[in-house]
């Protein structure tokens, strides 16, 4: 799609409850479950947005793993999308089960999946088709990137894409990620690698061709731990194991393996687990998908930023911190909050803006704030003791 001259989105949306009419063109930077969390909300309040997505399409890309869902924030938001039953059907269920292991492959801790957890699996591919299901036809706008944003004044920006496309909107929100097109528009913060790295594999069919791993992995989630090091993995539905390596490794050091050549790549990764029980190295050697390299990067803890008219972020774009179990959750959060928002304040993004960062910032803060504690948690030193420590002092359960 292109256009031969700026396209201005006159959106209009009629507030039920004080019966006011609101014009404005809500603009969303990225079809992430925040992005489309917020659109989906907003048309529940009757409320029309767009999103523009780099991406090519919904299939573009695997999108990724396991979610665990919190009852705290994740289902809260699904509620607020109306979406709570759609969820339910797509639970993984014995996700929730737990189990922290030695390097040696002794269990010194688990936690089975009774239901109650308040934590429930689901495929995030999964969770991704229900909230785009329930959009309606044409608000994702595919193959959209952000080659540039510029401010017009009064709350106005102009978006410029690769494709040549331009959009003019009154309310722009970025809820892309990491390395946020629309973050510099509000604050000069950039994401900083955090001293650890994560490597991405898988193995298929894992009961049959991989039996050892599976039972080490057992029904649900799976730490084996050590100072610095550790192989988390997941079984998925269909017999699927999804196996994180994290390293207390310098940045140098990743970037130094040449991961177009998984086995060799492989093989690096696991000479780091030298003399671990073979069903836990085998998660590293025997991995059936290329290796996936990921260097963690958070911005600062406090990251908050002034108003700036008509624009704003969620999800990591606002407070990206290092795995803790809770991103996704918070990007759904955020997504809610900022469309209860908006339609609570029909007429006055401002308002809505301000009400919305206000309770932002401070969220933010404390899961920063906790999601470093659980980084050392899983590979400080006294691991894997801290976490068996962590879940035995009926901590929740990330």
């Amino acid at each position: 799609m292109s256009f031969h001259k700026p396209l201005v989105a006159d959106l209009t949306a009629t507030s039920d409850k004080q019966g006011i009419r609101m014009n404005t063109s809500v603009a969303i930077i990225g079809a992430g479950l925040g992005g489309l969390t917020l659109a989906r909300v907003l048309h529940v309040h009757g409320i029309a947005a767009t999103i523009y997505e780099a991406e090519a399409s919904a299939n573009a890309r695997v999108q990724g793993g396991m979610l665990d869902i919190h009852e705290t924030n994740g289902q809260l938001a699904l509620k607020a999308a109306g979406l709570f039953d759609q969820f339910l059907e797509i639970i993984h269920a014995g996700g929730e089960a737990t189990r922290v292991l030695d390097k040696d492959g002794n269990v010194l801790f688990e936690h089975p999946d009774d239901g109650a957890g308040g934590r429930p699996e689901v495929p995030r591919g999964e969770l991704r088709r229900i909230l785009l299901d329930s959009l309606p036809t044409g608000t994702v706008r595919w193959g959209h990137k952000v080659a540039e944003v510029s401010p017009l004044g009064g709350g106005r920006h102009v978006l410029t894409f690769a494709n040549g496309a331009t959009v003019t909107t009154d309310l722009l929100v970025g809820a892309d990620g990491a390395w946020s097109r629309v973050r510099p528009l509000l604050s000069e913060a950039k994401p900083t690698y955090v001293g650890t790295s994560f490597i991405e594999t898988h193995l298929f069919d894992s009961d049959t061709r991989h039996k050892a791993s599976a039972g080490a992995v057992g029904g649900g989630a799976l730490f084996a731990l050590a100072p610095g090091k550790g192989i988390a993995a997941h079984r998925e539905p269909n017999g699927v194991l999804h196996t994180y390596v994290e390293l207390n490794k310098p940045k140098e050091w990743i970037d130094s393996i040449d991961f177009s050549d998984p086995v060799t790549a492989l093989a690096r990764v696991a000479e780091e687990f030298d003399g671990w029980a073979p069903e836990l190295l085998a998660l590293i050697t025997d991995g059936e998908t290329a290796p996936v390299p990921r260097p963690i990067h958070a911005l600062p803890v406090e990251h908050r930023w002034a108003r700036v008219p008509g624009v704003t972020l969620l999800g990591d774009a606002a407070h990206l911190m290092s795995p803790s179990g809770e991103g996704a959750n918070l990007a759904m959060f955020d997504g809610a909050e900022l469309g209860k928002a908006i339609a609570a304040n029909p007429g006055n993004v401002e308002a809505a803006l301000i009400a919305y960062e206000k309770e932002l910032f401070p969220r933010s803060e404390l899961e920063a704030e906790e999601s470093k504690g659980i980084l050392n948690v899983c590979l400080g030193p006294n691991a894997p003791h801290s976490l068996v420590d962590f879940f035995t002092n009926n901590q929740p359960v990330k």
